[in-house]
C-alpha cells in the first residue's frame, strides 16, 4: 500500500554473512503475512479504523522483509503502533476476537508457521516479534566490527551494559507473553500455534535472557580489579540456575524440530560453560582453607571445571552445527579468560596437592555448589494504551454521518 513508503524509508537488503555469528540466542523471526482484515471486518467497525489496521500489518511485513529484520527501530514504533489498535480487536464487548484470520511465517525460509483466527494470538506474535527484535538488537552490540583490520575486535563496558537492558526488556515481553497472553487463549487454539509459541519455550527464551544477561556481568567482573571471587562465583552459580530453570522449561516441550533442536544445544552449552565457571571460582575459593580436605574439595572443583569446559566446547560445536548453521563467536567475557585459566589451575593444583588425593582418596567428593538467590528479573512490560478511534461515540457519529450522506444521495437521483 502507498502508506508503507511514505512512512518508512525502506533501505536495501542488508547482506549477511553466509555464516552468521550468534552470541545472543536469536530465535527466527516470525512475521505477518498477508491477511484479509478488509473483507473479514467489513461494516463492523469505522473503514478508516479497519485501513488502518490493515496499513500497518503491511508496513510490518513489508519493512521486516525488505530489511531482513534489521530496521529494528522502524519496526518497533510500527508494532508498538499496531497494537494500540489490535487491542480493540481484543476487547469481548466489541465482539470481534475471532473473526480475523491472521497468518505469520517465517522470515528466513518464507514458511508459513500459522494461520488462526484469534485476535489474541495476534496480539501474541506481535509482542513476541518485539522480544526476538530486541535479542537481535542485543546480539548485535556483543558482535563487534573491526574496521582497524587488526583483528582485535573489543566490545565496550557500555555496550555490554546496553546489551543486557535489552535482555531484561526482551525476558520482560516474553514474560507477558506467557502470564498475560497465553492464558486467554483456548487449549484448542493453542494446538494451531507454531512450535515457538509453546508456553514453555516462550518461558524458556525468557529465563535464558536473563542468564545471559548474567553471563555478561559475569565477563564485566572478570575484567574489573574490583570485583571479588565471591561475586564471581555468585554471578556464576546464578548463571547456571538460570540455565537450568530453562532447560527444564523445554523439557516438557516438543523440541524435535530443526529450531528447536538448535536451541537445546544452546541451554546444554551455556549451561556447561556456566557450570565450569562455578566450579573454578568455588575452588578457588575453598583453596583459600588451612585444612587438607579444603584443598582436596578445591582440586576435586578444578578438575571438574575442566571436564565440563570440554565438554562445553562439544556442545558449542554442535550448537554450531545444527541447522540453521552459525559460527561461533571468538572467546570473549569470562570464558575468554577461563578457557586459559581453568586448565593451567586444574593441572597445578592437581601436582601440587596429588600426595593429599592419594592420602585422602575418602574425601574426593565433588562438594555441592552454594545457593543464590537471583538477581536479575524481567522488565514489566504493559500494553499501550487503546487507540482513541475505537470510541464508539466516534462512530455513531459517523454512521449518522453516512446515513445522512446516502439520503442525500438518494434525493439527488430523484430530483434529477
Amino acid at each position: 500500500m502507498g502508506c508503507t513508503a511514505s512512512m518508512y524509508a525502506v533501505g536495501r537488503r542488508r547482506k549477511k554473512p553466509s555464516i552468521p555469528e550468534m552470541v545472543v540466542y536469536v530465535p527466527p523471526l516470525r512475521i505477518p503475512s498477508q491477511s484479509d482484515l478488509q473483507r473479514s471486518l467489513k461494516g463492523l467497525i469505522p473503514r478508516d479504523l479497519v485501513d488502518r489496521l490493515a496499513c500497518l500489518r503491511n508496513q510490518i511485513s513489508l519493512v521486516a522483509g525488505d530489511t531482513a529484520g534489521s530496521a529494528i527501530t522502524e519496526l518497533s514504533r510500527a508494532l508498538e503502533e499496531y497494537l494500540s489498535l489490535l487491542i480493540g480487536l481484543t476487547k469481548k464487548e466489541h465482539g470481534l476476537e475471532g473473526l480475523v484470520e491472521f497468518k505469520w511465517k517465517v522470515l528466513e525460509d518464507g514458511h508459513h508457521d500459522s494461520s488462526v483466527s484469534n485476535s489474541w494470538f495476534e496480539l501474541l506474535s506481535v509482542v513476541h516479534m518485539m522480544a526476538i527484535l530486541t535479542l537481535s538488537e542485543a546480539d548485535l552490540l556483543m558482535i563487534p566490527k573491526d574496521h582497524s583490520g587488526s583483528g582485535i575486535r573489543v566490545v565496550s563496558s557500555d555496550c555490554k551494559r546496553d546489551a543486557v537492558d535489552l535482555l531484561l526488556k526482551a525476558a520482560g515481553y516474553l514474560e507477558f507473553c506467557v502470564r498475560d497472553v497465553l492464558v486467554r487463549i483456548p487449549a484448542d487454539i493453542k494446538k494451531g500455534f507454531s512450535k515457538d509459541l509453546q508456553d514453555g519455550v516462550l518461558e524458556a527464551l525468557s529465563i535464558q535472557a536473563l542468564g545471559q544477561g548474567t553471563e555478561i556481568q559475569l565477563g564485566l567482573a572478570v575484567e574489573s580489579q574490583k570485583a571479588t571471587l565471591s561475586v564471581k562465583r555468585r554471578l556464576a552459580c546464578e548463571q547456571l540456575i538460570y540455565f537450568s530453570q530453562a532447560y527444564h522449561c523445554l523439557s516438557k516441550c516438543d523440541m524435535n524440530h530443526e529450531y528447536g533442536k538448535k536451541h537445546l544445544w544452546f541451554i546444554k552449552w551455556k549451561f556447561l560453560e556456566a557450570k565450569a565457571a562455578a566450579y573454578y571460582y568455588h575452588g578457588l575459593i575453598l583453596d583459600k582453607g588451612s585444612e587438607p580436605a579444603c584443598h582436596v574439595s578445591a582440586v576435586c572443583c578444578f578438575l571438574a571445571a575442566e571436564e565440563l569446559l570440554t565438554e562445553s566446547k562439544k556442545a558449542c560445536l554442535s550448537f554450531c552445527l545444527a541447522a540453521p548453521v552459525t559460527r561461533s563467536p571468538p572467546l570473549w567475557g569470562a570464558m575468554k579468560h577461563l578457557h586459559q585459566k581453568i586448565p593451567e589451575v586444574a593441572s597445578r593444583k592437581s601436582q601440587m596437592y596429588g600426595y593429599l588425593l592419594e592420602e585422602e582418596k575418602g574425601l574426593q567428593a565433588l562438594p555441592d555448589l552454594p545457593d543464590f538467590q537471583l538477581s536479575l528479573r524481567p522488565d514489566d512490560y504493559v500494553l499501550p494504551e487503546m487507540d482513541e478511534a475505537w470510541d464508539r461515540e466516534r462512530w455513531n457519529l459517523q454512521s449518522q454521518s453516512l446515513k445522512e450522506h446516502l439520503k442525500d444521495s438518494e434525493d439527488e437521483i430523484e430530483t434529477e
